[in-house]
C-alpha cells in the first residue's frame, strides 16, 4: 500500500514539473512574440541612412553635432544599439552609429574580417565627407575599433574602450576558434529560454534578451563575430603591434566584467603607449551605476584631445 501511494506521488511530481516546463516553454514563447513587436516598433522608429558603399549597403544613425564619435557595437548589436552606447552625448557630438557587417540591413565586405571591417569603416568617413572621429567601442566592437586605429591612424582622434575586448600580451598557444552562441541558439525563441541564464553567463540582466531581437537580422553578424572578429587578436597577433599605436586611448572598464576579463586589461595595458585607464569595482559588463563617472571620463578625454 505505501509502495503504490509512493508511486502516485512520484507521478504527480513528474506531472508538475511537466506541467511547469511546459507553461515555461508557452510564457517565454508569449514574452517572445511580444519582445519581437516590441522591438521591431524600435526599429522603425530609428532615424537611419543607407550609405551605398563599393561593396553594399551600410545602415547608420547620423544624428547631433559637434565632435564626431564613430560608435562601434558589440555582438548582437546593429546602428540601434551603437547609438543607445552614445546617446546621452548627443546635445555634445554627432553621433555616427553605423551597423557592422552581417547586422540590421548592413551588406559584407569580402570574408568580413575586422581589417575589412576597418576599411567599411574608412570608407563610410570618405562617404560623408568626415575627416577625423573619435571611436568608441564596446565589447566585440572593440576588435574593429582597434583595427581601423592601427590601419587608420590619421582618422582616429582618439579611441574609447567601453568594457571592450583586448588584445592579448602574446601570440598564445592555442584559442578557441569560435567565439559567440552556437547557431542553434541564434532565435528570438532560443534566446527567451535561455534569458534566465545570462545574468550568470553573460554578467547582464535577463532583460538584455530585448534589445537583442530580431535575432534573425543580427544572425549573420554574430556568427561573423563568433568566427572572425572576435578571435583575429589571438589568431593573428603579429598583425596587432598595439605598441605602434601613437594616438591617446581611454580604457573604460568594470573590475568584475564577467565577459571582457579586467585582468586582460591589466596584462596589457602596459603596449598602450598613450593610455588612460579608469576602472570601476563594480557594475559587470555594463559598467551599470557608473553613468556620471564614465561621462566625465569621456568629456574629459575628448576636450584634451579634440
Amino acid at each position: 500500500m505505501n509502495k503504490k501511494v509512493g508511486n502516485r506521488k512520484m507521478k504527480w511530481i513528474l506531472y508538475g514539473l511537466l506541467l511547469t516546463v511546459v507553461l515555461y516553454f508557452i510564457i517565454q514563447g508569449i514574452r517572445c512574440i511580444d519582445g519581437l513587436h516590441k522591438a521591431r516598433n524600435k526599429l522603425n522608429s530609428c532615424k537611419t541612412s543607407t550609405a551605398f558603399l563599393s561593396y553594399g549597403p551600410m545602415i547608420y544613425v547620423d544624428s547631433g553635432k559637434g565632435e564626431v564619435i564613430l560608435s562601434v557595437h558589440g555582438i548582437f548589436g546593429g546602428y540601434d544599439q551603437a547609438y543607445d552606447n552614445v546617446k546621452n552625448r548627443e546635445s555634445k557630438n554627432r553621433l555616427l552609429a553605423p551597423s557592422r557587417f552581417g547586422y540590421l540591413g548592413s551588406a559584407v565586405k569580402d570574408e568580413g574580417t575586422p581589417k575589412e571591417q576597418a576599411a567599411a569603416f574608412n570608407e563610410l568617413l570618405d562617404y560623408l565627407k568626415i575627416e577625423k572621429v573619435f571611436v568608441l567601442a564596446t565589447s566585440a566592437g572593440g576588435t574593429p575599433a582597434i583595427r581601423f586605429a592601427l590601419d587608420y591612424p590619421e582618422r582616429v582622434k582618439g579611441l574609447i574602450l567601453f568594457c571592450s575586448a583586448m588584445p592579448v600580451n602574446e601570440k598564445p598557444e592555442s584559442f578557441i576558434e569560435y567565439q559567440a552562441p552556437p547557431e542553434l541558439l541564434l532565435s528570438d525563441y532560443a534566446m527567451y529560454l535561455i534569458s534566465p541564464l545570462m545574468p550568470s553567463l553573460m554578467g547582464m540582466p535577463a532583460s538584455t534578451v530585448n534589445s537583442i531581437q530580431p535575432v534573425s537580422e543580427r544572425k549573420a553578424g554574430v556568427i561573423l563575430d563568433g568566427s572572425l572578429t572576435n578571435p583575429d587578436m589571438e589568431r593573428n597577433f603579429e598583425q596587432y603591434p598595439i605598441e605602434e599605436l601613437k594616438l591617446p586611448v581611454l580604457i573604460l572598464h568594470s573590475e568584475d566584467d564577467p565577459v571582457a576579463s579586467f585582468k586582460k586589461v591589466k596584462d596589457v595595458q602596459h603596449r598602450f603607449p598613450n593610455l588612460t585607464l579608469v576602472s570601476f569595482p563594480d557594475g559587470g559588463h555594463m559598467m551599470t551605476g557608473h553613468a556620471e563617472e564614465i561621462d566625465k571620463a569621456v568629456d574629459d578625454f575628448i576636450n584634451r584631445y579634440k
